[in-house]
């Protein structure tokens, strides 16, 4: 991870070329889930001649045309691709893709989907870790605990550990010599051979093979095996004799082997956890950050393609191409986001969301990403655990491990143990009052912070049940309601504590993660126990046993307009209405994983969801509106009333700008409308401070015809007409 950072210390010699492709992600006004995701977690790549297919963990399948670096992206949210995580990749003679994915096997041929699982075919297991595919056109399928399983199209046969020879039923990799015998690497069982009649089970207690994690398999023109091992190294066998390349006796890099491709010189390319290494049987050349174009030195996968183009696939850095002398950057995301681990959410009062991610701090404006990290800014960490933005619009980032943050949009000031109050670096929630102190939930006791001054309340100086502060939501009375990690949940008036835990109330768990209050006041917990609802008098546990909650690992909550409750899980997301319970998961909605780590609501009614490795989901009934605008300063004069002026162009296509004066500080309202009076889209539905104001209106998914705009204030109303012509 460190090594990561160190992209831009390479030799001048390396060229590097970002290639920014082209995705195929359009937003629909009926399309109820989109995502955002990161594709530079790759796990698996195939060559198919023109076209590289890239499997990601989170970003869903890439193709990359190689020529142009433009690419499509397959996902939960624009395919029938089950998941977004693709663990193995392989391309059949008629160029039909079998890709492995953590809930199932699909077939592509880039016109339909089909999907197999343990529910509609014999396959053994969802999770298909590895697929080889022999010259009758078999697919052997490695299953992650359910052994190997033969498809021929029609009939399936499992192997196991219980009716053959397989040593273990986590298959890693899957490997056919040219006398079609299958190379079998299991996890802890070792390396098998299978002839289609015989296993033969080499592993570390009756053979040299250093280890019986078995990740890597490659044969060489020989007839050689050489076998990756994950902590062991690499092993070469040549069916009698075994040689063990480690750290020790070689230049391999790294014990934990995790991908071996043989080129046509015969050099064995190995990726590791500590770089790329190739070995050309007596010398070694190692490839870091340091040294090469590679941004990770995690690299998990390598194809050689037929021009001896090596494609090399990192779990940090993403996709590079070296071709012996030159190193090539490819983009495989369909986002700016930097990382699929989603830590926190929050959105700004021109409707930009803030997003915390363990790979930094990510700005969304609708269209374009910005994100801010250790190496580009004063962020002093880039596992972003809390943000809340201030009335002046300072974004007040806490991080795990740096401290506090605060950053006004151009400078940034961060405030640790070491120059400030702050009682610990490390952050968990922070909220703001409405005198403008800042709350901050840390691992060492709960911080006020008033912009001077720091006052600092733990189990030590307070009747604080533990300094572990994981929550604070403050009522309308001022009281801050603290979530404790072991310790229960705390009301603090400013003067006198009140503990609530299992022993002394309804709380089922001591473990707070999240409190929101609603409209009527009312406390909505998340605990490990389940969901509470606390009126101040009673208590409400909402539970798997007792409500269709689909877990009692409850780790977000967030409130909608209508007062229905989101509520994120570890296996899913739960909508409550106080009657009635929705629940979305990854089998029966766009969710691209069940564990929820974060929710927020836009004005939109957009659901922001985060997850800890899917990447941000966006969910909302109808239809995800998500406007292409920016809201922009028109001039820096503060007009003296309300005004809204005629768009230009007009008529227009796609795009359109729509003036208007704001004088006060008020709530403002625009929306577009059809010719029959429907309600077409929100572009604004927030607080503006006074200003003169421009908005981008894009009708890219709107037919031609007469559309009407409104600007609606509690004190102007007033609404223009436009024409837009395709």
């Amino acid at each position: 991870m460190t090594n990561y950072r160190t992209k831009h210390r390479i030799k001048a010699i390396i060229s590097f070329i970002l290639l920014l492709g082209l995705s195929s992600f359009l937003l629909s006004q009926t399309q109820e889930w989109i995502g955002f995701t990161s594709g530079k977690n790759i796990w698996c790549l195939a060559d198919e001649g023109q076209y590289l297919w890239v499997g990601t963990i989170g970003g869903g399948l890439v193709k990359l045309n190689k020529s142009t670096g433009e690419f499509i992206i397959y996902d939960k949210w624009n395919s029938r691709l089950p998941s977004n995580y693709i663990i193995s990749i392989a391309t059949d003679s008629q160029g039909n893709k079998w890709i492995g994915t953590d809930i199932g096997l699909a077939k592509f041929d880039e016109v339909n989907w089909s999907i197999y699982n343990t529910s509609n075919s014999k396959l053994p297991e969802n999770y298909i870790s590895s697929i080889g595919i022999d010259a009758q056109g078999n697919k052997w399928i490695g299953t992650w605990g359910g052994g190997l399983a033969k498809f021929d199209g029609v009939n399936w046969t499992v192997y196991d550990w219980s009716n053959s020879g397989l040593p273990d039923n986590r298959v890693v990799k899957i490997s056919i010599d040219r006398q079609g015998n299958k190379w079998i690497g299991t996890f802890n069982g070792g390396l098998a051979k299978f002839d289609g009649v015989r296993w033969t089970v080499y592993n570390n207690s009756n053979s040299m093979l250093p280890n019986n994690n078995v990740f890597a398999i490659a044969i060489d023109k020989e007839g050689n095996k050489w076998v990756g091992t994950w902590g062991g190294g690499l092993a070469k066998f040549d069916s009698i004799n075994w040689t063990i390349y480690n750290t020790s006796n070689s230049g391999l890099p790294d014990n934990y082997v995790y991908a071996i491709v043989i080129d046509g010189q015969g050099n064995k390319w190995i990726g590791t956890n500590s770089g790329l290494a190739k070995f050309d049987d007596v010398n070694w050349t190692v490839y870091k950050t340091y040294n090469s174009g590679l941004l990770d030195d995690h690299v998990y996968a390598i194809v050689i393609d037929n021009q001896e183009i090596k494609w090399i696939g990192t779990y940090f850095g993403g996709l590079v191409k070296f071709d012996g002398v030159n190193w090539t950057i490819y983009n495989t995301s369909n986002s700016g986001l930097p990382d699929n681990r989603i830590n926190t959410i929050a959105v700004d009062v021109h409707g930009n969301k803030w997003i915390g991610t363990h790979e930094g701090l990510a700005k969304f404006d609708g269209v374009n990403w910005t994100v801010y990290n250790t190496s580009n800014s004063g962020l002093p960490s880039d596992y972003v655990y809390a943000i809340a933005i201030d009335r002046q619009e300072n974004k007040w980032v806490g991080t795990f491990g740096g401290g506090l943050a605060k950053f006004s949009g151009n400078n940034w000031n961060v405030y640790n143990t070491f120059n400030s109050g702050l009682p610990s670096n490390l952050i968990q929630t922070v909220v703001i009052d409405e005198q403008g102190n800042k709350w901050i939930g840390t691992s060492g006791g709960l911080a006020k912070f008033d912009g001077t001054n720091w006052t600092v309340y733990n189990a030590s100086n307070s009747v604080l049940p533990s300094n572990d502060i994981y929550a604070i939501a403050i009522d309308t009375q001022g009281n801050k309601w603290i979530g404790t990690w072991g310790g229960g949940l705390v009301k603090f008036d400013g003067n006198n504590w009140t503990i609530y835990n299992t022993s002394n109330s309804g709380l089922p768990d001591n473990y707070i993660h999240a409190i929101v209050i609603d409209e009527q006041g009312i406390k909505w917990i998340a605990t490990y126990g389940g969901l509470v609802k606390f009126d101040g008098v009673n208590w409400t546990i909402y539970n798997t046993s007792n409500s269709k909650l689909p877990s009692n690992w409850v780790n977000a909550i967030a409130i909608d307009k209508q007062n229905n409750k989101w509520i994120g899980t570890r296996e899913g997301l739960a909508k409550f209405d106080d009657v009635s319970w929705s629940v979305y998961n990854i089998s029966n909605s766009g969710l691209p994983e069940n564990n929820i780590w974060a929710i927020t609501i836009d004005a939109q009614g957009n659901k922001w969801i985060g997850t800890t490795g899917g990447g941000l989901a966006v969910y909302r009934e109808g239809g995800v509106i998500i406007p292409p605008v920016e809201v922009k300063e028109k001039s820096n004069e503060i007009p003296t009333n309300f005004a809204l002026y005629q768009n230009y162009p007009n008529p227009f296509n796609p795009s359109t700008t729509i003036e208007f004066d704001i004088p006060e500080r008020t709530n403002v309202k625009l929306i577009v409308y059809d010719i029959l009076g429907r309600e077409v889209e929100t572009l604004i539905d927030k607080e503006l401070e006074p200003w003169k104001y421009k908005i981008n209106f894009t009708a890219t998914n709107l037919p031609s015809g007469v559309y009407f705009y409104t600007l609606r204030t509690p004190k102007f109303t007033k609404t223009n007409k436009m024409l837009l012509i395709k």
